[in-house]
């Protein structure tokens, strides 16, 4: 069974018309299905892919997905995918009472980061983990973040999102022994420049096990998240 297991990680993958080729041995690789970005892709295209990857599996992601294209789509899709509109996220999930992990946390500076804060937390469910939302406890009022020390320091792995000047991050690697994901985001005045600021502090940080993705990369940063949750859960019960 192994050998076989192993034998068909390089197997076949789907071309879809002329612009796609689905790999559906994705999840034996890498542990999830291949995910669709939106962006750049037409509403048909979508509706395909989306369609395509629910006939092959009982989870499916889809980021970037805008509303009006939701809307367009919507009656092509399987009846019942969800939408989260904040996030920009689609989803489709067969196993709702699948066992998930405990161990992740989301954490966000500001309410105004919660559409990216989103997008890892829902990224991190879809591939099997139970999230813990801890939403606006910026540096601005260190008090809020405090409140919530027992939820931090009981996470496996931190996502710690912020736009501004970036400084939640570092704040929350110097309170926690998890490693942490830090996400900046375009949120801010003009100084900001669309996440750079935020994005240069956070590799900046002068605190130790801070790993930074990509400006407002939610879903990089969940998919990081249940990567590394996993991997831990794994080794705790070995």
């Amino acid at each position: 069974m192994a050998q076989t297991l192993e034998q068909l990680k390089y197997y076949p993958y789907e071309p879809v018309d002329s612009f796609a080729n689905l790999d559906h041995h994705r999840a034996l690789r890498t542990g999830f299905p291949e995910v669709i970005y939106c962006e750049g892709k037409s509403p048909e295209q979508v509706a395909q892919l989306f369609g395509r990857l629910a006939e092959h599996s009982s989870q499916v992601l889809a980021t970037r997905l805008a509303p009006e294209v939701y809307a367009q789509i919507q009656p092509q899709l399987p009846p019942d995918a969800a939408y989260h509109p904040a996030s920009r996220v689609l989803t489709l999930e067969r196993q709702p009472d699948r066992p998930l992990l405990d161990g992740i946390a989301v954490v966000t500076a500001g309410t105004a980061d919660i559409p990216v804060a989103e997008e890892a937390a829902l990224t991190a469910e879809i591939m099997g983990n139970r999230v813990c939302r801890i939403t606006d406890v910026g540096v601005s009022g260190l008090h809020r973040l405090l409140d919530r020390l027992p939820d931090l320091q009981t996470a496996r792995v931190l996502v710690v999102v912020a736009g501004m000047e970036g400084a939640l991050p570092s704040v929350v690697g110097g309170l926690t022994a998890a490693p942490v994901i830090a996400v900046p985001t375009s949120v801010g005045y003009g100084a900001s420049f669309g996440g750079l600021a935020a994005l240069l502090s956070m590799l900046n940080s002068c605190a130790s096990g801070i790993g930074v993705v990509n400006i407002d990369n939610g879903f990089g940063a969940g998919t990081l998240a249940a990567k590394i949750n996993r991997l831990a859960a794994q080794e705790s019960k070995s």
